[in-house]
């Protein structure tokens, strides 16, 4: 059930100038931890020759970022510009918070560093953690999986229509179980090989 793998085709499908600012954002997120904002998107892509208005458009159209009323991010995936339950550290690097499990998984791929992921289980507080180096990974506990779902709604960008059903579980049955709970979402289980050759393959190019 690929819902991931359309970032990487949306990134590729990128203008060269849209392409640039975004690399920007992305590489922003990883030195400091929080999102550019709405002036410094604008700062860079006019250094670039770029109309702002128009990149920022193509952007959010390709759904690789998501933008508020203000024109602020909300979203640059695999980054989280606001707290989530799944945060993500490296050696020498911010806290970075993720939009879901399939992002956190990405990120060390994509960085080409091992991260380690801290996550909270929807409804039970439960810890689950993953150290990840590239496509590789330890998982704890050893049962934990990945619920990807979505809503019905197809017109709404990832940030409304699936980062929030797309988690961590401490097992296949509480996967399930919250999924029993929340019947607008639709989806299915990861077991943790697929969750992360998800993850690599949406992300691992995009840097």
């Amino acid at each position: 059930m690929d819902l991931q793998l359309d970032k990487c085709t949306a990134t590729a499908a990128l203008s060269a100038e849209a392409r640039q600012v975004h690399v920007y954002v992305l590489r922003t997120f990883a030195a400091t931890g929080r999102a550019p904002s709405r002036a410094d998107l604008r700062r860079v892509a006019a250094d670039r020759g770029c109309d702002p208005a128009m990149v920022l458009t193509e952007l959010a159209e390709r759904d690789v970022v998501a933008v508020d009323a203000r024109g602020e991010l909300r979203a640059a995936y695999p980054f989280s510009p606001t707290p989530t339950a799944i945060q993500v550290t490296w050696d020498g690097g911010p806290t970075v918070y993720a939009m879901c499990a399939v992002d956190a998984l990405g990120m060390s791929a994509m960085l080409d560093r091992p991260v380690t992921i801290t996550a909270t289980e929807p409804d039970t507080g439960n810890a689950v953690t993953v150290h990840v180096d590239g496509d590789r990974a330890d998982w704890t506990p050893a049962s934990a999986v990945v619920f990807a779902g979505a809503t019905d709604d197809s017109c709404c960008p990832s940030v409304d229509r699936t980062c929030g059903a797309i988690n961590f579980f401490t097992t296949s049955e509480a996967a399930g179980d919250w999924a029993s709970r929340h019947p607008d979402v639709s989806g299915a289980v990861l077991d943790r090989a697929t969750a992360l050759a998800q993850a690599v393959a949406e992300f691992g190019a995009m840097l």
